[in-house]
């Protein structure tokens, strides 16, 4: 018995989601095998966060393919199953430890024998619990340190579940108590992607936006250096495990919602972002109406998600062009298809023939299966374009995208507001978000508590607006763009579009260019691989190992997540973009990864989609959550107490004062 790093082969040939995937299946689920019985089907026990990091990453297809027959909850009382192993994978925990201690001890285990896998790091007094208790010893087949404790939510994409994020490092002290554990805990999961990718990388973070010594630094501004120096920490101690690279291998850079308030709030026109942003979904899972054996309508749910070809193509278009593009789609599949030329036929009350039957029949199930993924895409795109119209949106949208840019400003605010009585309460806020991050000196004055008062919004939706203030950008990133005018953005150059209101990019699209570039400043991004660290963690110069790596010129070669569009004539050879996705394999540069403290979006996935292809490096990006425009509202109301909260906390110092006095 030994708690070891794995064995795998160097990762560098395989897509970020594919190789926690095969690290799960492969290294964990298929090395727990007897090679003296004739049945090696299993038991896969998992805790609450485990059994989400496996659900992101296999099918249960795929578990029942290697072996598995029964998947349980550590925490629920189980039956005992004597002639099957067991194969725990959960957090290494006190409470795990002492539940996989009550399973396997004594005299009669529930399990023959168990093989163990933690999630991350083993505490040594963890092992030693384990090693002093001498039943189980003799019934533990492998330990292992797998270092797998993140969700990826996308084949570029992964997230560290802490959905709180934003309130407890962000917000008021009344309503952030827990910043410190946060940190922590998501750092312990973000060293553990390297550790999983065998990726060390250069750790650049966003240094604290007060560097006059003469101003004092929150502890809001210190998020991202804070968080650096634990990834760093934990990244040291990965260094002895088997296979971890010595020499930096990638880019790693932390940032947090301040670089860019905007993005998670602004009306983003690609067909995923309108998706989550305008439908009522779960998650990726959507229900639609569909018509029923019996005649009439039932529901039925379906996943977004990137083994439906015709998301994977059309996600990150605009909506218009998803829309011409579905609808193309249809008119040559059904002008090309078999069974759909045969069923026309007979509908026509022409004569089909007993070959032209078979050829039908051979064709039907094909025919069923892509006339049931187009017609879910071209009623979803068709729903979204009725609540475009019926909400006004182009002409919000116009707007959000001027106050943005410095085009726009109060006048054209209060003009929407007088003009369009009918806007929603959501729309107004999320407007008035936009024009608090735009005019952030509006905070010092009346003008707008006047503007939120003429908006006519409730108290809790004014909260969200002042809220703002708690994540002002630094005054580094405003200097490149025209204050007189209250621009956050700059157009940039080739960047030219022929569908509307797609003028607007996530900040990260220009801190990912100048980083693969080596043109980061280094004052205000400063990394933790330099060994000259000043008072706020920036260092005065560039560290020549920053700037001497090459950027893209790895040999490596590694397969591309983003395919560039490929235009089909019907939705059968859609497939022909993720299997191309999946298999095609390029020469690709070292990778990089964008670390967001405060939720992530899908504007700023996209960009990590594109880049990819531009740069020739993968960019995967990785955040506390990824939150739609609606939860992240949420959130920034929460930075503060709400009038109740107040009110109660009002009431509880005069019980105190009264106690006292007393």
């Amino acid at each position: 018995m030994s708690i070891s790093g794995y064995d795998s082969p160097f990762q560098g040939e395989k897509k970020f989601k594919q190789i926690g995937h095969d690290r799960l299946l492969h290294e964990m689920i298929r090395s727990a095998k007897r090679p003296d019985s004739r049945s090696n089907w299993k038991v896969l026990i998992m805790d609450k966060v485990t059994v989400r990091v496996m659900s992101h990453s296999c099918k249960m297809a795929e578990l029942t393919e290697e072996g598995i027959s029964l998947v349980e909850d550590i925490n629920k009382r189980r039956q005992p199953l004597p002639n099957l192993d067991a194969v725990y994978y959960i957090q290494p925990t006190q409470e795990n430890i002492a539940k996989l201690l009550a399973d396997m001890a004594g005299n009669s285990p529930l399990y023959r024998d168990a093989y163990i896998f933690f999630s991350s790091s083993v505490p040594k007094e963890l092992v030693a619990e384990i090693k002093k208790e001498p039943s189980i010893k003799p019934r533990l087949r492998a330990m292992k340190e797998m270092n797998l404790e993140y969700f990826a939510i996308d084949s570029q994409c992964f997230i560290t579940d802490h959905g709180k994020a934003l309130v407890e490092l962000y917000g008021d002290e009344e309503v952030s108590r827990n910043g410190d554990e946060y940190l922590t805990a998501m750092a312990n999961r973000i060293a553990t992607v390297f550790a999983s990718m065998l990726e060390f990388p250069f750790v650049r973070y966003r240094a604290a936006k007060s560097l006059d010594p003469t101003t004092m630094t929150t502890l809001c501004d210190l998020v991202p250096t804070k968080l650096a120096a634990a990834v760093w920490n934990c990244l040291m101690k990965y260094k002895t495990v088997a296979n971890f690279p010595q020499v930096e291998t990638c880019d790693l850079l932390i940032l947090d919602r301040s670089i860019d308030q905007v993005a998670p709030i602004i009306h983003e026109w690609t067909y995923d972002a309108m998706c989550h942003d305008l439908l009522e979904m779960d998650g990726n899972k959507y229900s639609h109406e569909v018509p029923s054996k019996s005649g009439g309508f039932e529901t039925k749910e379906v996943l977004l998600e990137e083994h439906d070809s015709v998301w994977l193509e059309l996600r990150h278009a605009h909506i218009a062009d998803a829309s011409e593009r579905l609808h193309d789609k249809m008119t040559n599949f059904v002008s090309k298809n078999k069974a759909a030329q045969m069923h026309q036929g007979s509908r026509d009350g022409g004569q089909i023939t007993t070959r032209e039957m078979q050829k039908m029949v051979q064709a039907l199930p094909q025919y069923n299966e892509q006339m049931d993924r187009l017609s879910l895409h071209v009623g979803i795109a068709g729903k979204i374009n009725n609540i475009i119209r019926e909400m006004g949106l182009r002409d919000l949208g116009q707007l959000e995208q001027d106050l943005v840019f410095g085009d726009a400003g109060t006048r054209e605010v209060v003009n929407f507001l007088r003009e369009n009585t009918d806007v929603t309460d959501e729309s107004k806020v999320r407007l008035l978000m936009i024009y608090a991050a735009t005019h952030p000196e509006k905070f010092e004055s009346d003008e707008l508590t006047r503007l939120l008062e003429f908006a006519n919004i409730s108290p809790d939706d004014m909260n969200a607006v002042y809220n703002m203030r708690y994540l002002e950008a630094a005054p580094e990133s405003m200097k490149s763009f025209n204050n007189k005018k209250h621009g956050i953005r700059k157009d940039r150059p080739g960047d030219e579009n022929s569908w509307q209101l797609t003028r607007f990019y996530p900040m990260i699209e220009e801190l990912i260019e100048k980083l693969s570039r080596n043109e980061l400043p280094v004052n205000e991004y400063p990394c933790m691989n330099d060994p000259s660290p000043t008072f706020h963690g920036a260092s005065h110069y560039v560290s020549a190992r920053v700037l001497d790596t090459p950027s893209a010129h790895s040999m490596r070669s590694r397969r591309s997540s983003w395919a560039r569009p490929r235009y089909s004539d019907d939705g059968s050879s859609s497939e022909s973009v993720l299997r191309r996705t999946i298999s095609e394999y390029r020469k690709m540069g070292k990778r990089i990864f964008v670390f967001i403290v405060g939720g992530a979006t899908r504007s700023e996935m996209r960009v990590c989609h594109k880049l990819t292809t531009n740069l020739r490096r993968e960019i995967i990006l990785g955040s506390s959550s990824l939150d739609d425009p609606a939860q992240f509202v949420e959130k920034v109301k929460a930075l503060t107490p709400t009038v109740d909260e107040n009110e109660n906390n009002e009431n509880e110092t005069e019980v105190a004062e009264t106690e006292v006095a007393e």
